[in-house]
């Protein structure tokens, strides 16, 4: 074990995180859990892990919300995000906010504990179907190029990362319910996360928002 990286795991799925830790086993060495923005940022600084291991979406705010505040304090941990997510806006917000890689939850045991310890090592890391969009959303943010797009809508970009998936879904044609069942969340939490958008957003009902979403093509 004293090879191993010390991780601590941030995920506000419980059984996922059991699950994580039961397939990744002696190759790595847990150090602590969290299931929140506030207490990851507290356990990150009490244990002061090798390595990271968060999801994007989270209650109190997002996986970007502990790096930015934790980076400054402790630079020596690293944050490997790992997300059922693949939305661009998500991959670009953590990788801005400091993480040193994205991948998805479809990847392989074997494969996450190896971009855990290239993580550790100081290594960036990236699922494939990520690395050449990730590549090429920095090339065209830093293109002095008339004409280039910024990587991120000033709108969009106030929104957390959980509040932004509601918003895709609800652009989808998603009931609330519907979405509660999809990102295993209650009907009530749906509704808080819509009522901050609308607020956020200065909208007043989910007919403009639904707009909104589709003017940007979030559907």
């Amino acid at each position: 074990m004293s090879d191993a990286p010390r991780v601590v795991l941030v995920d506000d799925h419980g059984l996922f995180r059991s699950g994580v830790r039961s397939e990744l086993g002696r190759q790595v060495e847990v150090v602590g859990e969290a299931e929140d923005v506030q207490p990851a940022i507290d356990l990150i600084a009490s244990v002061q892990p090798d390595v990271v291991l968060l999801d994007v979406h989270l209650p109190g705010g997002g996986g970007q919300a502990v790096i930015q505040a934790v980076k400054p304090l402790f630079p020596s941990v690293r944050f490997l995000a790992l997300s059922a997510s693949d939305a661009p806006e998500d991959v670009i917000a953590v990788i801005r906010a400091g993480a040193r890689g994205y991948v998805t939850k479809t990847i392989s045991t074997l494969e996450l504990a190896d971009a855990i310890r290239r993580v550790a090592a100081g290594d960036a890391v990236f699922s494939h179907r990520l690395a050449g969009f990730v590549l090429d959303a920095f090339a065209a943010a830093d293109s002095p190029s008339v004409g280039v797009k910024p990587s991120f809508d000033p709108e969009l970009d106030q929104l957390t990362s959980r509040e932004r998936e509601v918003l895709r879904l609800i652009a989808q044609g998603y009931t609330y319910k519907e979405i509660a069942r999809e990102l295993y969340i209650s009907v009530k939490t749906v509704e808080s996360h819509v009522s901050s958008v609308l607020r956020k957003l200065q909208l007043s009902s989910r007919h403009q928002l639904t707009r909104w979403a589709a003017e940007r093509r979030l559907a």
